[in-house]
């Protein structure tokens, strides 16, 4: 038994659950292209000060892609999840698109495997539309020379810059006519990075999402799927409905996930970080036509998910890299930036009980030890 802190000042005891074996796949799903956006480890000698270059562990980061390949994940790296804009400066990214890339190709295809974010964020300078066609073209020669898919990120730099869909649709047509293979699209919503609002050219979802499907239906052939993380399931049920036939929905809706997977997203979520083997053997249940099982297993995830990712949204890497820490991937509890200080000793407290509920400790006595351990240094006698 451990005691836990809860809203209020209160504590209560929590009983660890015994562990869940879930089963690995033989293969991927079939049903549904799954990508886990992937965090980086830190580490945890490292400086990794808020403004001081990410010094990351190259060893655990690897070993824990290899963890979600094993449960027939493909990777979704160098994203958000992999603290873009909040720390992973462009050195460590470089490294990290290019080391994931490598290690990949000893299970795959890493084309096929993975799939790296190309963005702005190494320009933070650029003022201008060549500025941002330089840096983004860039970043995609990078992903592409290093052999894994690319993901065209939101980009702060041109959400600054451009007053209409029409500065959107020039750049994104210049880049997509340049692309070597049909690529990802990326419609990160201004909860997780509230410089992002009014994306797509006007801060009325309705006007955005004609000017995204106006430029998809142009560049189709070129465009293999829209991730979309605007925490609106219905919205993502009718632009799922209007997008051309071949281009997929990478469901990004880290709150509403088992619901539109099952009706016909893709995904590639930033929760699979942390929900890997039991999302895993959901999707093989669903491969089997065996929807009950399929909620039956991903359900319970979802109340820790809305969790992690409660307001402020953008902090959710705190939560997914804490259970990482304790599920044993990885030695310390540590992020660059500093950012494990992002939230309370309260909300990880209800972190670690909604995780054990939900099975998701390969080994619930070190995931309990190091609890009372964090518990500790928050004056907390567990």
């Amino acid at each position: 038994m451990i005691v836990l802190p809860s809203a209020g000042g209160s504590l209560s005891a929590h009983e660890p659950r015994e562990p869940v074996d879930w089963p690995r796949p033989s293969g991927p799903p079939r049903s549904r292209v799954a990508y886990a956006a992937a965090h980086v480890v830190a580490d945890p000698l490292g400086d990794n000060t808020p403004g001081s270059p990410a010094e990351v562990d190259w060893e655990a980061t690897l070993r824990f892609r290899r963890h979600l390949w094993s449960y027939g994940f493909r990777v979704a790296d160098a994203m958000d999840t992999a603290q873009r804009n909040m720390g992973l400066d462009w050195a460590a990214t470089r490294e990290l698109i290019r080391r994931t890339a490598k290690e990949a190709a000893g299970f795959g295809d890493p084309a096929e495997l993975v799939a790296c974010g190309a963005g702005t964020d190494h320009a933070p300078d650029a003022r201008t539309r060549d500025d941002v066609l330089r840096a983004y073209a860039e970043q995609i020669d990078l992903v592409q020379t290093a052999g894994a898919g690319v993901i065209l990120m939101a980009s702060r730099q041109l959400a600054a810059l451009a007053r209409t869909p029409e500065d959107y649709h020039a750049v994104y047509g210049r880049l997509l006519a340049e692309v070597d293979r049909p690529v990802i699209l990326h419609w990160l919503g201004e909860m997780f990075d509230p410089s992002l609002a009014g994306y797509w050219g006007s801060r009325d979802v309705t006007a955005a999402t004609e000017s995204l499907l106006a430029l998809i239906r142009d560049n189709a052939g070129r465009i293999d799927g829209v991730k979309v993380s605007l925490l609106d399931a219905d919205h993502e049920v009718r632009l799922r409905a209007a997008l051309p036939p071949g281009v997929r929905l990478y469901t990004g809706d880290d709150f509403n996930y088992t619901p539109l997977i099952e009706s016909g997203s893709d995904a590639l979520l930033g929760i699979f970080d942390a929900i890997a083997p039991a999302a895993s053997a959901a999707l093989q249940a669903l491969d089997a036509e065996d929807t009950g099982r399929y909620r039956e297993l991903l359900e319970p995830t979802v109340p820790l998910s809305r969790k992690i990712f409660e307001a402020p949204t953008y902090n959710y890497k705190t939560g997914i890299v804490f259970l990482a820490w304790l599920a044993g991937h990885q030695d310390a509890f540590a992020m660059v930036a500093g950012a494990q200080s992002a939230r309370s000793i309260v909300h990880l407290a209800e972190v670690y009980r909604l995780a054990d509920r939900a099975g998701l400790f390969p080994d619930p006595d070190l995931a309990e030890s190091r609890m009372r351990a964090l518990l500790a240094t928050a004056g907390v006698a567990a």
